[in-house]
């Protein structure tokens, strides 16, 4: 008997809980602990979050710019990180484990957005291969958002991962360089906030050193 589609979108939606035991690297902004994917998807969609008057946008929406799709950034956002359920979280600055990272996720989107029904199935597919490959303005937009989150916890927890792990201005200059063509308003802000890392001491800038 084949399984019917209420089943399998009732199956999806159990399976996706499990997004919420899978840790990430970035403490809360109060460094009580770490949050974790799903937490980090729902901060990620209230950033985003919008509706169909252009009047009425929220938080980050208004950054937004032209010949994006809030509604659409939204669902790239929730489903974004579905895949770690699988592939696990990767540290954005651990060279080792990035290697083999988009292998892994694209084996664990083949197998979550497989439990839905085929029509449902491809559309998150497609919706979570054109957040992968960043290249659509709605695309950049989130995944500037999506550097951006973590960047304003570690703000607020002072330095958080990036002051643990002895990280460099260079390479937090190299993860946050999306935001620049994605949300180019939000630019500014983002070298401000790692300036003031450098001078409180939380990132190391190995420019200071040549002369």
């Amino acid at each position: 008997m084949q399984i019917n589609r209420l089943t399998q979108q009732i199956q999806f939606i159990i399976e996706i809980d499990r997004l919420k035991q899978v840790m990430r690297q970035t403490l809360l902004t109060d460094g009580s602990r770490q949050e974790n994917s799903a937490e980090h998807s729902w901060h990620l969609a209230v950033m985003a979050m919008s509706d169909d008057k252009p009047l009425r946008v929220y938080a980050l929406a208004e950054y937004a710019p032209e010949g994006v799709d809030i509604f659409h950034a939204i669902k790239m956002l929730l489903i974004h990180d579905l895949v770690e359920i699988d592939a696990g979280d990767t540290f954005c600055y651990d060279v080792q484990g990035n290697e083999s990272k988009a292998a892994r996720e694209a084996q664990a989107a083949l197998r979550l957005f497989g439990l839905l029904p085929a029509d449902q199935g491809r559309e998150l597919r497609l919706v979570w291969d054109e957040f992968e490959a960043g290249e659509t303005p709605t695309a950049k937009f989130a995944v500037a958002l999506d550097r951006i989150q973590p960047l304003l916890q570690n703000q607020q927890n002072g330095g958080g991962t990036l002051h643990i792990h002895s990280i460099r201005r260079d390479q937090v200059m190299k993860r946050l360089a999306p935001v620049e063509t994605g949300a180019p308003e939000l630019w500014p802000f983002v070298l401000q906030v790692i300036d003031g890392f450098v001078v409180a001491g939380y990132l190391k800038d190995d420019t200071a050193l040549i002369t």
